[in-house]
Order: structure tokens, then C-alpha cells, then sequence
């Protein structure tokens, strides 16, 4: 058996008992894998669409129509890594993450599939009887980088869109500093419905979330996260250790039927608002970020 195949039947392996991903810290002295000047994809820039074999999926040939590939959502109710259960999968995020989404045009369809689906969504009671309404996404479909958040705050709620308060044009702050235009990025949150009184996300919620981020990595397919604040790290990643702990260094996330996405964990700018000295370390992390990406600041 080739290592292809073997790869393709560990994952098949895996995706039977429920696991959707593998986090891990990259091992740093891997000559293969260096995370400092390695220069993005060729033809594509920092925040634009992919191309070339970055564009491809990572493991085994794409799933004929109507197969569900390695990586996609399973159709059962499953346990997460902090011991919370997820509901059930509805069937339409199933088909979605079953498959192979290339153009720019493909995912913003997808993505507006789902976010119909989020709109409806009354998983969590309190939530959906306390929201102005769902916010789901938004950004480039098929951008380099993914940020993901807490949850939306008052005015996140008020508008729909995620990173808009002070805390957002703190972050816009950050994207321009690193020579990037927040339209290039994709920007979500663990969250799609603002807990009242912008309280922190209960596990059950954010496990009732899960779905439609998932999904929404598996269409964006991203090669960098950057998880904004513990929460967002630890519901990620499935990790306990605090964001002191998880910054300063790339972990990895996979999903079963993508290349490796590398993840960065660092303070949320709302953090940042309270706690100016901070700002100091996000500037690190970000710089980290950007000399992986081929990009120095």
C-alpha cells in the first residue's frame, strides 16, 4: 500500500470514530516546515484568491458526486474534546462539507447556504430569544487568513457583521499595520448570536456553534487562522491551557480532507482595550504571522 493510500484509509479510520480534527504545535526545528521567510503561493497575493496547488485538497482524489469525503461533517450527534455534546448535523451542512469548493463564486454560495441556516437557528434558547439577529461571516471567501472571535457584542448584533465595535477598529488598526485590507481576510466568530450582557460563550453554545464553523473553514480553506482571545483558542483547538500559554507559536488544525492549516492564538482586542501593555505582544504575534506569509513589517 502506497502512502497516499495508507494516509486516505487512516483518515477514513478516524472520521468513522468522530474526530473531525487533529490540532497540534508544529514542530518548529523541522528543517521542512520552517515557520520564518517562507514565501506564500506563487501568483497570489497576501489576502487574494488561491491558485496553483495551494487551491488543491491535500489528501486522496475529490469524492465523486454525492460521496462524503473524509472530512466532513458527521451526520450523528458527537462529543467534543471538552467533553460537551454537539447536536446532530443538519443534512444541508452535510452535502456542503462533502464537497470541493474551488472558485471564489462557489464559496460565497456555499457560505450563503449556511448562513441561511444559522439564521434559523434556535439551538440555544436564550440566545435566539435575546438576538437582534445572526452574525455570520465576512470577508474574502477565499482568503489566506481566517480570524475568528469570541462572539458579537451590541453593535455586532445591531449590524450583522463581526469585529464593528471598539474592539473592531482596534482590529482594523492591527490590519493595517500588517499591510493588509480587512476585505482580504475572512472574519468569523465561535459564536453567531451576541450572549446577553456580551457574557462569555457558554460550552454548550459554542458547541452548538461548531457546525457552521466548521463548515466555514471547510469552504474559506484558509492556510492561516488567527484565533482572537482564549475562547476562540480553546473551543479551536479543543484546548484548556490560556492564551499566554498558546501564543507566540504556530499551532496546527486540520480538517481530515484539507492541508494543514496553521493557527495563531493571541490576545482579543477587546483584551487589548482593558489592558494597553498587551498590544505589545499581539504586535509580535502578528509580526510571526506575516514573516511566515513572506510578508516582514
Amino acid at each position: 500500500m502506497n502512502t497516499k493510500r495508507a494516509i486516505a484509509q487512516i483518515l477514513r479510520h478516524l472520521s468513522a470514530r468522530g474526530v473531525t480534527h487533529l490540532p497540534r504545535v508544529i514542530p518548529q526545528a523541522v528543517p521542512a516546515r520552517p515557520t520564518a521567510g517562507r514565501p506564500g503561493p506563487p501568483n497570489r497575493p497576501v489576502g487574494g484568491a488561491k491558485t496553483g496547488p495551494a487551491a488543491t485538497l491535500s489528501s486522496t482524489s475529490p469524492p465523486a458526486s454525492g460521496a462524503r469525503s473524509p472530512g466532513a461533517l458527521f451526520s450523528k450527534a458527537e462529543i467534543d474534546g471538552h467533553g460537551v455534546a454537539r447536536p446532530e448535523a443538519h443534512p444541508e451542512t452535510i452535502t456542503i462539507t462533502s464537497q470541493s469548493f474551488e472558485s471564489a463564486q462557489e464559496k460565497t454560495e456555499a457560505l450563503c447556504a449556511v448562513a441561511g441556516l444559522v439564521a434559523q437557528c434556535k439551538r440555544c434558547e436564550q440566545l435566539a430569544s435575546t438576538r437582534k439577529q445572526t452574525v455570520f461571516g465576512v470577508g474574502n471567501p477565499d482568503a489566506r487568513i481566517m480570524f475568528i472571535g469570541e462572539a458579537p457584542g451590541a453593535t455586532e448584533d445591531k449590524q450583522g457583521e463581526p469585529f464593528v465595535g471598539e474592539a473592531g477598529q482596534l482590529l482594523n488598526k492591527i490590519i493595517t499595520a500588517c499591510k493588509l485590507k480587512r476585505d482580504e481576510i475572512y472574519i468569523c466568530n465561535v459564536l453567531r448570536c451576541r450572549p446577553p450582557g456580551n457574557r462569555t460563550p457558554l460550552p454548550q453554545e459554542a458547541a452548538n456553534c461548531r457546525e457552521y464553523l466548521d463548515a466555514q473553514i471547510h469552504i474559506v480553506k484558509p492556510e492561516y487562522i488567527v484565533c482572537w482571545g482564549s475562547v476562540a483558542a480553546q473551543n479551536l483547538l479543543n484546548e484548556k491551557r490560556p492564551i499566554g500559554k498558546l501564543r507566540g507559536q504556530f499551532l496546527e488544525y486540520r480538517h481530515l480532507d484539507q492541508d494543514d492549516i496553521k493557527v495563531l492564538c493571541t490576545y482579543h482586542p477587546s483584551y487589548l482595550l482593558r489592558n494597553p501593555n498587551a498590544k505589545t505582544l499581539v504586535w509580535e504575534d502578528m509580526k510571526l504571522l506575516m514573516r511566515d506569509m513572506g510578508v516582514e513589517l
